[in-house]
């Protein structure tokens, strides 16, 4: 089939790609601009005052609070599990969830979130993608409840007080509440009495039965009133709000926060409890609430930081012993996301420490041993080292080495400038946590990739621009009271902090659009159109030194090929619909492999489209899991162990009789070599148009060869005759390192004995046999062994259903059952792809694509 080209792509689905990150960013900026409104009589100094007031006393409530709510988060991972019916130790079930929320609460980026720390942690235990789906899908919905709970009842007792808040008649309040209190309860009948399974966009669900939906009902709700009551307890103590009314308000922030999309809820969630709760002194609420901020969300973080550290390190110690292999597996999956999260706030760190004033006695300090000048190019030298890890940290998640090197030496250029700026000893020692995280996970970076190769998506252009237009924000209202000059720009003094931010901000606006313009506008590299001559003999090469005979697929001349750099390896992939789908692993040596994976992912996120990988090995599943994909199970591929291999014994009394009667009908066997293949080439178009007719078929593409001259000369043939004249053959695929013999296109004629295929197949394996092939692959029997979970998406059940009752759209049982007669190992084989919603729609083009391209074994 023709596949449209790059260019032929619509633009507008590239332009889509910035819809989401552009409208966060405007919801930022409109928040931004209504706190701006709101804290316009305010000082900084004022809310910090507030901030440093708040009695020692309430902040260790609040800590205590916090604790008992992260110990409650882990409790939804206990009951997804348990709904899952999967048993995992406590221990690592807390050890997952608390660095999963510590994360995904202070970030809330996709890349950071739950379900990417769940997936490369569970992953370990055993825990399949779609268990990890369905734990990540019943996390959220149990937030969903307690926050419909809450606010519900909020709306729904107090309608007045809501109506004020909410500038809404109380009517509208009264009926708000009922409908979210009807959506809880409608959700608990059904979790308590329903049967069966409820079909949603694609997926089953059962119903968790009464001990788990109302323990899940119970534990959203007294979860949300632990994280409400930690910043309720750093209220000021002056302040008149009770709590349950105080409750609902936190309720409603906090679904703000989601619906804007905005990472972490920054400046949605403070602006709607400014709003709302106006009986307040906005300087001691905003106080109250960057304690809440430091408290909930970045005390987490750095215990979560030291957690995962302290396992890295006891990893590193002796990686002999059993406690150190198991610390390993808690650890290694996440050290890339770990580490580029921790980067990527430690460059906001510094950005927003270079936006505020210092602290007067400590520069006094300072000025007593530094000259001035120390402390301004350190000031702006810590700025400039905020943005490059702003910039740097998505190379980590990517594993690229130059990319982690650099991050290092900035980090400890961050330390010595956060210290001879200000004294921040606070600051310096969090980028030292940050530093001591990266060396620990030193060998998570492999990647040779230039750092500039790296290109921005505009989720991540989006991040950057919003932190620093935060941290601007923030330095012009520290500043709001100084009376701007031009002069400003080139003073210096020691309590000169509004010049200094001035300075460091247009140097981090100039060079941060000079980099993102340098990344967007850069001249991509070219991509490639269908393989030519020269691109084939290159793969042919890399083909000889592969164990796995798939990679001829290379050679049937209608994909494309993306090679790596070095020249060491390449992907061969075509396009359908909206998808680039990319047949088995990378052909070649595991760096360049790994390069070429990221390498595709972002050519195809760059037209809008998603990566697909078919038919590939479970060996290097964690490497597209890196990629965001999911890995689903499509079937398994049998290989026959030809040492073992023999006609020998009653199990193979079915061959043996095969065999001799093939033999009694007149048919011979031979191996013809690649060159004396274009003599029969006549008579083989014979028989193969032959076998189309009688199969009432086309030829296939994709994942099979087809009949073509061009194609069928590049390889030896397996040739059965009847009476001197060719009745069957097929092409064989080999490798110079005969790990691997099978076999491509097959075709037998009407003249072609009875078993004419089962002969060919045990001639073809003893003489792989003989001639020192270890292995016979009979190709993948698709639909094979697809897990019957009652959690399962419906795809995943269909499928289950065609392989058992589809004879009459193609016989899947009877294929397995045919493989299984020659006794050969199972193998897994996946698709990875991108789950949710966009599932059905990449099956569908995968289907398009390969059209029935599984290789066909015949049999009568």
């Amino acid at each position: 089939m023709s596949a449209p080209s790059e260019q032929e792509l619509p633009a507008s689905r590239r332009g889509w790609r910035w819809a989401g990150p552009l409208a966060a960013l405007l919801v930022f900026t409109v928040v931004v601009l209504l706190l701006h409104h709101e804290l316009a009589h305010l000082h900084v100094k004022r809310v910090f005052e507030h901030l440093h007031a708040i009695p020692r006393r309430q902040v260790l409530t609040a800590l205590c609070f916090t604790a008992a709510s992260y110990w409650l988060l882990s409790n939804y991972d206990v009951l997804a599990l348990a709904y899952l019916r999967r048993v995992i130790p406590y221990p690592r079930i807390l050890f997952t969830s608390f660095i999963a929320y510590s994360f995904g609460h202070t970030l809330g980026f996709s890349a950071f979130t739950g379900a990417a720390i769940r997936f490369r942690l569970y992953a370990t235990a055993g825990v399949t993608a779609i268990d990890v789906a369905t734990i990540t899908a019943f996390c959220s919905l149990s937030l969903g409840i307690g926050l419909a709970t809450i606010a519900g009842l909020s709306l729904f007792l107090s309608p007045t007080h809501s109506a004020q808040i909410l500038h809404l008649h109380h009517n509208w309040s009264l009926f708000a509440g009922m409908v979210l209190l009807g959506a809880v309860a409608l959700y608990a009948v059904w979790a308590t009495l329903a049967r069966g399974t409820l079909e949603l966009r694609g997926w089953a669900l059962r119903a968790p039965g009464p001990a788990i939906g109302l323990a899940q009902l119970l534990l959203s709700v007294l979860d949300l009133s632990l994280s409400s009551a930690v910043l309720w307890s750093l209220l000021p103590a002056a302040t008149q709000v009770g709590f349950v009314p105080f409750l609902g308000t936190y309720a409603l922030a906090v679904i703000a926060g989601i619906l804007s999309h905005v990472p972490g809820g920054v400046g949605v969630f403070e602006a709607v409890m400014l709003l709302t709760l106006p009986g307040v002194p906005a300087d001691a609420l905003l106080g109250s609430l960057l304690a809440y901020r430091a408290v909930y969300y970045l005390v987490p973080l750095v215990f979560g930081t030291l957690l995962f550290g302290t396992q890295e390190l006891a990893a590193q110690r002796s990686r002999m012993l059993r406690a150190q292999e198991l610390a390993s597996l808690y650890i290694a999956p996440v050290v890339p996301q770990v580490a580029g999260a921790l980067t990527f706030l430690a460059g906001a760190l510094l950005l927003l420490s270079g936006a505020t004033p210092g602290i007067e006695a400590r520069l006094a300090f300072l000025d007593r041993f530094l000259p001035l000048a120390v402390l301004e190019v350190s000031h702006l030298a810590g700025s400039i080292i905020g943005l490059g890890l702003l910039v740097l940290s998505r190379a980590l998640f990517r594993r690229v080495e130059a990319a982690y090197h650099i991050i290092v030496w900035l980090l400890v250029g961050g330390i010595f400038a956060s210290l001879l700026k200000g004294l921040d000893f606070e600051e310096a020692t969090l980028l030292a946590l940050v530093l001591a995280v990266l060396v620990l996970g030193r060998r998570a970076f492999y990647r040779p990739t230039a750092i500039l190769n790296e290109r921005f998506t505009p989720v991540w252009i989006a991040s950057i621009v919003g932190v620093v237009a935060l941290a601007i924000w923030i330095g012009v209202l520290s500043s709001r009271h100084v009376a701007y000059s031009h002069e400003l720009w080139w003073t210096f003094a020691l309590d000169g902090n509004a010049p200094r931010m001035l300075r460091a901000s247009l140097s981090i606006v100039v060079l941060g659009t000079a980099y993102v313009l340098l990344n967007v506008l850069r001249p991509a590299r070219p991509e490639p159109a269908v393989a030519g001559a020269d691109e084939l003999a290159r793969a042919r090469a890399l083909i000889e030194r592969c164990d796995t005979t798939l990679a001829n697929a290379a050679l049937t001349g209608d994909k494309r090929l993306l090679f790596s750099d070095a020249g060491t390896a390449f992907v061969m992939y075509q396009i359908a619909g909206r998808s680039w789908i990319a047949l088995g692993d990378p052909v070649g040596a595991r760096e360049g492999a790994e390069e070429l994976v990221w390498r595709l992912r972002e050519m195809s996120d760059h037209h809008g489209c998603d990566t697909v990988f078919y038919q590939v090995c479970g060996e290097r599943l964690g490497l597209y899991v890196d990629l965001g994909l999911a890995a689903l199970k499509i079937g398994e591929e049998a290989r026959v162990p030809l040492a073992q291999f023999s006609l020998e014994g009653a199990a193979r009394a079915d061959l043996r009789q095969a065999h001799r009667r093939a033999q009694r009908d007149g048919a011979s066997f031979e191996v013809v070599p690649a060159e004396g293949v274009g003599a029969l080439l006549p008579s083989l178009k014979r028989v193969s148009d032959a076998w189309l007719q009688a199969k009432s078929t086309g030829e296939k593409r994709f994942s099979v060869g087809a009949f073509s001259p061009q194609y069928l000369v590049q390889f030896p043939l397996a040739v059965v005759r009847a009476e001197g004249s060719p009745v069957a053959f097929a092409n064989l695929w080999t490798t110079a390192t005969r790990d691997e013999l099978s076999v491509d296109l097959m075709r037998f004629g009407p003249e072609a004995p009875r078993g004419a295929m089962d002969y060919l197949f045990i001639e073809l394996m003893l003489w792989g046999q003989r001639a020192g092939f270890r292995h016979f692959n009979l190709g993948m029997a698709p639909l094979a062994g697809l897990e019957a979970h009652p959690l399962a998406p419906a795809w995943h059940r269909v499928g289950n259903f065609i392989f058992r009752h589809g004879e009459h759209f193609y016989n899947f049982e009877g294929l397995r059952r045919y493989k299984a007669k020659f006794d050969p190992l199972w193998e897994p084989r996946y698709l990875v792809a991108r789950g949710g919603i966009a599932l059905p729609r990449v099956l569908i083009d995968v289907s398009t694509l390969i059209a029935g391209g599984v290789k066909e074994l015949f049999a009568r």
